[in-house]
């Protein structure tokens, strides 16, 4: 949960002048890598410092941000890049109920409380919302 009051915080705090929020919620692997090639493009073309661009995975599209996910290494790259990516805690706890083992996440990945509540505050501080389909 520190994460999540850490990302609220840089999220209140930001200067950037474009705000957007992606979400995955699919578990599509090309609307996966969709999301991930989106946000990617969004900074490519703002620019890393007008740009704060936040991942929000939520449901079937969590997967995503696992260290399992073919789409591992572009998480990892675009964080290292500083775009956030949140998993939703809600999820993580339905997938460890179903699988017993709780999915292990790309390291620097941050957990929200609820996916969907974390793209709803983010849209109330002004972020563009992005739903790959």
């Amino acid at each position: 949960m520190i994460t999540s009051a850490v990302n609220l915080a840089h999220a209140d705090m930001s200067l950037a002048k474009h705000k957007v929020v992606v979400q995955s919620s699919s578990s599509d692997p090309e609307l996966q890598g969709l999301a991930l090639v989106i946000a990617g493009n969004l900074q490519k073309h703002y620019g890393m410092d007008n740009v704060d661009i936040e991942v929000v995975a939520y449901g079937p599209g969590l997967g995503i941000l696992t260290v399992d996910s073919p789409n591992a290494k572009k998480v990892k790259n675009l964080l290292e890049h500083n775009i956030k990516f949140s998993a939703c805690e809600g999820t993580l706890k339905f997938m460890e109920a179903n699988n017993g083992k709780r999915p292990k996440l790309v390291s620097g990945v941050g957990v929200v409380e609820d996916g969907v509540v974390r793209v709803i505050e983010l849209q109330e501080q002004g972020y563009a919302y992005v739903y790959p389909r």
